[in-house]
């Protein structure tokens, strides 16, 4: 992969990148550092990379990154969440799109991922399975149950508008 070849990988896929980790880390700070991590393993193996599979080798890094990050910061977070959880009150979501947020922050790490990769940014079940480690038929498999949670939770007599 040349300079130009980076570069155009850069401008072609950062906005969909950021879009993909900010959706699962809810963080801006934190996706930044994840898609620039992400970029800069691209980099750094430039030399040994085909253009053509740069998107895919590009999601493939920032899912693992992603994933690292998370089981980093579950344990702290988890305490937080411990801590402020009787001070909380749940509101019902205000429309169907931030009834499908809500539904997409119950799901866990991986079977979000798959859902944004899949429903989100178009990938198919190879190219997901090719991004996440997983088999073609895990990947359906895992999106079916996440599908089926979303359901179960959108139709929810409190979730409903």
């Amino acid at each position: 992969m040349t300079e130009r070849e980076y570069n155009n990988c850069v401008r072609d896929y950062a906005d969909g990148l950021y879009r993909f980790v900010l959706k699962s880390l809810k963080n801006e700070a934190d996706a930044e550092d994840v898609v620039q991590s992400a970029f800069e393993e691209l980099w750094k193996l430039r030399s040994t990379v085909i253009p053509e599979t740069a998107k895919s080798l590009l999601y493939t890094i920032a899912y693992r990154k992603m994933i690292d990050w998370i089981r980093k910061n579950k344990k702290m977070s988890f305490v937080e969440e411990v801590e402020t959880h009787e001070t909380r009150t749940v509101h019902p979501p205000a429309n169907l799109k931030d009834a499908l947020h809500h539904a997409l922050e119950k799901l866990d790490a991986t079977k979000k991922a798959l859902v944004l990769l899949k429903d989100y940014e178009g990938y198919s079940y190879e190219e997901i399975g090719g991004i996440t480690g997983l088999s073609e038929s895990q990947v359906k498999v895992y999106l079916h149950r996440a599908r089926l949670q979303l359901k179960a939770y959108i139709v929810k007599m409190e979730n409903v508008l």
